[in-house]
């Protein structure tokens, strides 16, 4: 009404300007009026509806906004919310619409608290397979190798690959050369003594056998496993510089580990029991990890394709989980003479290592 009055008092007087004078004029009066009629603070609600107020309220409390149509400015959006929920909420720049879920990053990336440090074709795989589905652990994916190949790229790098984890989550890694890598013991124990240890072991000369499987299959011209096992097979002379040989020297190596860490830290797994009963080992590695024994054997059952345990398939996928093609693969078969010779040879070895960790895996 008052536009209307204000436009009826010119009119009269439009005779005296010129055309373009009366387009200029009427576009600021215009202007003022709708300004006049529709002010900026009407076009925000002056309280979001309870359901929005609802969404964002329990939004606040999980650190998620899932309720992207509650749009409007901050101060209207934590209208109606507690004084704690509102500061959380306005830390996380609710004035912008929610990202989708999978590009939120939560938790931080730390160093791990635990490290499977071998052995090679013992069973590690599994063994990180089987505990990264407790929802406490969290684990690397492939092997980082920083203690043995990357040491120099410092300890930030190393941060860097690990995944994030929220407050009371594991971070665990597994690299099974570290065992058998003379500094790496001292470099973890620089990085934090407290790191717990999980070694999984197994009948060195099964494990040999293992070893040199993988390597021919990726290197079908290789030598015959005697010819690399043997110095003198007539005189039943080893060769210790064989890495496949070598590797399951485990009192050799533990002697190394224990001048940095207490053998209380370390635990050891039995690949053999692995298979056999991995509901079993997985408590014992659980309770070492001082987890909850979520991880039962009701995740469990044995492929007989493969000879090994795989993990039920969960909920939400349509597939049960197995090992790569790798595991569980058929081992070269060996003369007979050459494995009682490596038995013979090992039988030693292994009876310290029993004697070291205070358990006999009964490897004869």
């Amino acid at each position: 009404m008052a536009c209307v009055l204000l436009f009826s008092r010119i009119l009269p007087f439009s005779h005296r300007l010129t055309r373009t004078s009366v387009c200029l004029v009427s576009l600021l009066l215009s202007y003022l009026c709708y300004w006049t009629l529709f002010p900026a603070d009407t076009q925000r609600p002056a309280d979001p509806t309870p359901s929005c107020q609802r969404a964002l309220a329990n939004a606040a409390k999980r650190r998620v906004y899932k309720a992207p149509s509650c749009v409007w400015p901050l101060d209207a959006r934590l209208s109606g919310i507690d004084a704690s929920d509102r500061r959380r909420a306005a830390s996380l720049r609710v004035d912008t619409p929610s990202p989708p879920m999978g590009n939120l990053k939560f938790g931080n990336k730390k160093l791990p608290n635990a490290i499977i440090v071998g052995v090679k074709k013992g069973g590690t795989r599994a063994v990180l397979e089987f505990i990264r589905i407790h929802p406490d652990v969290r684990a690397a994916g492939t092997e980082t190798h920083f203690f043995d190949r990357n040491y120099d790229r410092g300890l930030e790098w190393y941060r860097g690959l690990m995944p994030r984890t929220l407050e009371g989550q594991l971070t665990m890694e597994k690299t099974p050369s570290y065992f058998v890598t003379k500094e790496t013991p001292r470099r973890i124990s620089v990085m934090s003594r407290d790191t717990k240890l999980i070694a999984v072991v197994r009948d060195p000369v099964t494990r040999a056998i293992s070893d040199y499987t993988q390597t021919l299959s990726k290197t079908p011209d290789l030598a015959s496993f005697q010819d690399l096992a043997f110095r003198n097979q007539s005189l039943g002379i080893v060769d210790t510089s064989w890495n496949a040989i070598r590797i399951g020297l485990y009192a050799l190596h533990l002697e190394n580990w224990l001048r940095h860490f207490p053998l209380a830290q370390i635990h050891f797994v039995s690949g053999e029991r692995l298979i056999a009963d991995p509901a079993g080992e997985l408590a014992r590695v659980q309770d070492f990890l001082g987890l909850k024994r979520i991880v039962t054997d009701k995740h469990f059952y044995f492929n007989r394709t493969k000879g090994f345990p795989c993990l039920k398939k969960p909920e939400s996928s349509g597939s049960p989980r197995c090992l790569g093609k790798s595991k569980g693969r058929t081992h070269v078969q060996i003369d007979r003479d050459a494995v009682e010779q490596l038995r013979d040879f090992y039988r030693p070895y292994n009876v310290k290592f029993y004697e070291m960790v205070g358990h006999d895996f009964k490897w004869e």
